[in-house]
């Protein structure tokens, strides 16, 4: 229960965030810890990726899409930046992140941002059908819906799962590479 206000709270936020961050860590402790949902969709490579894959290995969900003016291609640097780190190698860290823009994340136009972006091979940036997405969204509670000139507006956060599948760390979108490899590296990593 404490877990679906906490991630309402960043629902409503939209972009940006909030909820209470502890001295321990950079992110919000996600207590009790959840099984993360599963799901698959399609990378920029053209391969299927899924929850369940990522077993064995540390991951961050998020929601972005290719289009997004301002805060997505942040959060995407700071994750990507994060795989880099001596933390997010020890970890195998990866990230999937989902798009909330099916009428324009093609499979050319993650590939392309993907590109741009100089993303780690461990970086997905998963696309589908909105049929394919919208489960998602729902399972992961976030809201995307169309906002002013063809922006997307979208719940902004990024969660860390253990290498069990476990949800353990809520961050907003203001979450560093420096601060997620620090995290990784208090949980033992």
């Amino acid at each position: 229960m404490k877990r679906a206000a906490l991630l309402a709270v960043l629902v409503l936020a939209g972009c940006g965030g909030g909820g209470t961050k502890t001295s321990q860590f950079s992110g919000t402790v996600l207590t009790p810890s959840s099984q993360a949902p599963n799901f698959a969709l399609e990378d920029q490579s053209g391969h299927m990726v899924s929850v369940a894959q990522q077993r064995g290995h540390w991951f961050v969900v998020t929601f972005l899409y290719t289009r997004c003016p301002d805060v997505c291609p942040l959060i995407a640097a700071n994750l990507n930046g994060a795989i880099g780190t001596a933390a997010g190698k020890k970890a195998g860290l990866r990230v999937l992140a989902v798009s909330v823009d099916p009428a324009h994340d093609t499979l050319a136009a993650v590939r392309r941002y993907a590109v741009v972006h100089r993303l780690a091979p461990s970086f997905h940036f998963l696309i589908g059908s909105r049929a394919e997405l919208e489960p998602v969204w729902k399972a992961y509670h976030v809201a995307a819906r169309p906002g002013p000139k063809g922006t997307i507006t979208h719940s902004t956060y990024e969660m860390l799962i253990d290498p069990q599948g476990k949800e353990r760390l809520l961050y907003d979108a203001t979450i560093t590479s420096a601060e997620l490899s620090g995290d990784l590296a208090k949980l033992g990593v």
